[in-house]
């Protein structure tokens, strides 16, 4: 009997084969696992890359937004500046006017009450004027009073001597008296 040899090279040859087949088998799934991966990255990095144009996209919106925000403030605090300087010129004015009518108004009291003082003297006067006046009034109606009655007292002895001299004397006489009374 013959002893029968392995065959090692044979044995070898079998199973580099069974390995080549594993290996090209595995470096095929390896490869299908490969693109499948990179398809799903490429895709995702489609989409990313869409979704980062768009984030771009609103940043630089975003940043003019900023930019317009920006400037209008810096309007704003101008014509706010402006504004307030234009109210600090109005406060000043209009405290320097008020200033002005309070002087005034100082001024037209103190003539108030010197025409007050005034016009107390004045009626102090006219009331010393009418009490003279009525002093005069009433010595005028007195000598009124003593002269009717001194006439009255000459008058009767006058038109009982002119009766008397109307019928001795002649019409001269009675007009001489006559313009005499």
């Amino acid at each position: 009997m013959e002893v029968v040899k392995p065959d090692l090279t044979l044995a070898l040859k079998e199973i580099r084969t069974q390995y080549e087949s594993i290996a090209t088998k595995n470096v095929q799934e390896t490869e299908e696992w490969y693109k499948s991966k990179f398809a799903d990255l490429t895709e995702a990095a489609g989409r990313n890359t869409e979704t980062l144009r768009q984030m771009k996209q609103e940043l630089n919106d975003s940043r003019r937004h900023v930019q317009s925000l920006t400037c209008d403030l810096d309007a704003l605090k101008g014509t706010n500046e402006a504004l307030l300087r234009q109210m600090r010129e109005m406060e000043e004015q209009f405290s320097a006017e008020a200033s002005g009518y309070q002087n005034t108004i100082a001024h037209l009291e103190k003539e108030v009450h010197h025409m007050k003082d005034e016009m107390a003297r004045h009626l102090r006067e006219y009331q010393d004027l009418l009490n003279v006046k009525m002093a005069l009034d009433i010595e005028i109606a007195t000598y009124r009073k003593l002269l009717e009655g001194e006439e009255s007292r000459i008058t009767v002895p006058v038109q009982s001597m002119a009766s008397l001299s109307f019928r001795g004397e002649s019409g001269r006489n009675v007009r001489a008296l006559q313009l005499s009374a």
